[in-house]
């Protein structure tokens, strides 16, 4: 047996006491399996008894439930935390300043590692730094495990089962929200605009050493905005990390074809909302370069913070994909609840039970949710009710 066939917990939610986390462990206590063999972390002993209290409304039985007291600023503690569990999910960002140590600490404890990250800057750091320990111990390292960017990759991972083989493929992924983003996400935003010059040299150190796929190609070119008749509706290309992650599964994996293309749009109906977000991106972008301006935003929404049951049950998304290959051409969507919260708390909550206890790929290193649990997280999240369809193909 492997140190980690012999772990205290099949699963440690770390940051349970921030606002995503402790969604994700009230969605845990709602759903997980019986023997399921769970504990939460923070920083607060205190803070955990209260989510533990809250979760005893939802299963008495969790009364009993773990709690383990771990600091970010503690190697020592997070080594041990790693060491104790199969599978770590952390919803403690930004994940910049906050997360680089527990990476660190699954690597080498060979500890199945989830986040929330939307950061580039950390993905590519933690890749350099890490990737290569992790395969040697078999850990699995799965940025992005939220609404960044699990609809988005493996809605492209389905849109391309959906087309013919061993072609050159091309899919456009168009995403529209009515939501509250969450206080995570806006300081990830800012955070990584304020960072250009430390995310451009991450991703510059990741292309040295990073192989590449012998023999075919994979990319993610950033278009400029246009109207697309596909989805009737103006098409604004997405500085997020999303089509980046659905680059790096193409080229994990042979089933993208030989010539992948992917492009990430935000869907909009209406040309002056679509002027004025891009006057906003640009407004929050400017600001972001200004310590003063981005303190004062970043007080606006919290990290931690977020609105309530009424508001969420109010929120949605969808992501409709337009995939061609092979003289076929395919529209599949993913669509669901809230994205900044109920709906990412569900999907890292799944993504940490399917590497606990699905059969999946034999992978190790940094990997995307696609080629880390693909089919097996697909069935998961279409059962606890994110739809995965075909809208149309000719």
């Amino acid at each position: 047996m492997s140190s980690q066939d012999s772990a205290r917990y099949d699963i440690v939610l770390f940051g349970a006491t921030g606002f995503v986390g402790t969604l994700t462990a009230e969605y845990l206590a709602a759903h997980a399996p019986e023997n399921l063999r769970w504990a939460i972390a923070g920083r607060s002993e205190q803070k955990l008894q209260r989510v533990r209290e809250g979760l005893t409304t939802i299963d008495p039985a969790l009364k009993d439930l773990p709690l383990i007291s771990a600091d970010v600023d503690d190697p020592a503690a997070l080594r041990e935390l790693a060491s104790s569990t199969r599978v770590l999910a952390t919803t403690v960002g930004p994940y910049i300043t906050y997360g680089q140590e527990l990476v660190a600490a699954c690597a080498d404890s060979g500890t199945d590692y989830l986040d929330l990250t939307g950061e580039p800057e950390f993905v590519d750091l933690m890749y350099v730094r890490h990737d290569a320990r992790a395969r040697e111990t078999g850990a699995r390292l799965v940025h992005a495990c939220g609404f960044d960017s699990v609809p988005h990759d493996l809605g492209a991972y389905y849109t391309v089962q959906q087309l013919p083989e061993g072609v050159p493929l091309r899919v456009d992924g168009f995403v529209r929200a009515q939501a509250m983003f969450s206080g995570g996400t806006f300081a990830t935003v800012l955070t990584g605009f304020s960072r250009g010059r430390q995310t451009l040299a991450a991703q510059q150190d990741r292309r040295r050493q990073e192989p590449r796929p012998v023999g075919r190609t994979a990319y993610a070119p950033v278009s400029a905005p246009r109207y697309a008749k596909e989805v009737d509706a103006w098409a604004l290309p997405l500085p997020t990390i999303d089509p980046q992650v659905v680059q790096r599964s193409a080229r994990a994996l042979e089933r993208y074809g030989p010539d992948f293309r992917y492009r990430h749009y935000a869907a909009v109906k209406s040309l002056p909302v679509a002027l004025g977000s891009v006057a906003a991106m640009g407004t929050l972008f400017a600001a972001a370069q200004l310590p003063p301006a981005r303190r004062w935003l970043g007080e606006r929404v919290k990290p931690g913070e977020g609105p309530d049951e009424q508001r969420r049950a109010k929120s949605w998304f969808s992501v409709r994909f337009v995939g061609d290959g092979g003289g076929r051409r395919v529209y599949t969507e993913v669509s669901g609840g809230d994205p900044g919260y109920g709906e990412t708390a569900k999907i890292l909550a799944e993504s940490a039970l399917s590497l606990a206890f699905d059969d999946l790929p034999d992978t190790a290193g940094q990997v995307t949710p696609a080629v880390a649990m693909g089919d097996a997280l697909i069935g998961r999240l279409r059962a606890a009710g994110i739809r995965f369809r075909v809208a149309a193909a000719r």
